[in-house]
């Protein structure tokens, strides 16, 4: 039997002296937000560190991959207390951000039930987590980061509660939300590395690739009974007749047959593949979440190897 190691519990203060000096500017590397970004399941992009609230600073100032959603993120390498708590809402307001991320030692009871009633008495538009973050070793190992959710909006719950009230959303709309939220759930637990953006009582969710030019979204038709998954470029015709020019040796590597449609005369173009005969009122859903699914991540590997 091979020989194993046993796990240590490593204090923040080991790695990171000074918060905002060193906790913050390590996690605001592409290489470390991405750790948080894939345990809370929001594509993060660093816009800037210690921006400025009136006379305050908020640690890292972000914004949502492909919404451009402002986010805002304060760490805090003690357990969590009042002043912080009061900071992140100063923080929030100051930036009209819409997700708000306090990373910390430790979340006191309190605390957790102050943010949990934050998402309960809000819409779903604002949402709050609390991050437990620790460090551990094995051996004489590099230290290994982990991010613990320890509160989050329930964003579910919320678009219900909002369509109670307001009437706002129709049977179609929460359907729909429900089948976008089972899809990444479904992702998760297959082990795809897909970066979707939040799911919202619509017919349409997008997913970053690593481009700045275009996304992949997949869409809902009920009327048609389709789904599909597409590139989506909002304004570069040069990317699409780039992609186009490779259209053959593209559509080879998908094994798939695409819809080109440059869109004359707008600025957006669109690259589809759509799979017929899907009725999502029916809870057959699986086939599809596992089409969606497949079909995203060769559109990712494709795409982003043209895209280069």
């Amino acid at each position: 039997m091979a020989n194993l190691g046993k796990l240590k519990k490593i204090d923040l203060r080991k790695a990171w002296k000074h918060e905002a000096l060193d906790f913050t500017n390590w996690l605001a590397k592409e290489e470390n937000i991405a750790i948080l970004s894939e345990e809370i399941d929001v594509g993060i992009k660093v816009l800037e560190t210690e921006a400025s609230v009136g006379r305050f600073n908020v640690d890292i100032l972000a914004e949502e991959e492909i919404s451009g959603r402002t986010i805002i993120i304060e760490n805090q390498l003690e357990n969590t207390d009042h002043d912080h708590l009061g900071k992140i809402i100063t923080y929030a307001s100051g930036h009209d951000a819409e997700i708000v991320i306090w990373v910390v030692k430790d979340v006191r009871d309190e605390h957790k039930q102050a943010i949990d009633w934050l998402n309960d008495h809000t819409d779903e538009k604002l949402n709050f987590f609390a991050i437990k973050m620790e460090l551990w070793q094995i051996g004489n190992s590099d230290y290994a980061p982990k991010f613990e959710i320890i509160s989050k909006p329930n964003s579910w719950a919320k678009a219900i509660k909002t369509s109670q009230k307001k009437g706002e959303y129709s049977d179609t709309k929460l359907m729909q939300f429900e089948f976008w939220n089972k899809l990444k759930e479904y992702c998760k637990e297959k082990g795809s590395k897909l970066r979707f953006q939040k799911a919202y009582p619509q017919h349409w969710i997008n997913l970053s690739y690593g481009s700045s030019d275009s996304h992949i979204a997949l869409t809902i038709n009920s009327q048609a009974n389709q789904i599909a998954t597409e590139i989506y470029i909002s304004d570069s015709k040069d990317l699409y007749y780039k992609f186009e020019s490779n259209k053959d040796k593209i559509e080879k590597e998908l094994s798939m047959k695409l819809e080109w449609m440059v869109l004359e005369g707008k600025k957006a173009s669109r690259i589809k593949v759509t799979k017929e005969n899907v009725d999502i009122t029916q809870n057959n859903w699986e086939e599809h979440l596992g089409w969606l699914m497949e079909t995203s991540e060769k559109f990712t590997k494709v795409f982003g190897k043209y895209n280069k």
